[in-house]
């Protein structure tokens, strides 16, 4: 059996090694606020409340989530 078209499963499977991932860049992440990302902040939204990250982008430690109309301060329009 080829090793690189065997699964744990026991079954063959088609190898994509060859082929490439979709640049992450381009992929709709639906969590976070564009306008606010523009700005350079983290713009994660926290789905549950709709609260959203104004800290800056990559930033160290946890989220800090504030209300919509606080992230819209800083949202680029």
């Amino acid at each position: 059996m080829n090793s690189k078209n065997y699964s744990p499963s026991g079954s063959s499977q088609p190898s994509h090694r060859g082929e490439s991932s979709p640049d992450a860049s381009s992929t709709h992440v639906p969590h976070v606020r564009e306008d606010v990302a523009m700005a350079g902040r983290c713009a994660n939204v926290h789905l549950p409340t709709g609260r959203t990250c104004t800290l800056p982008v990559r930033h160290p430690g946890a989220c800090n989530f504030v209300e919509p109309a606080e992230a819209e301060n800083v949202a680029v329009h």
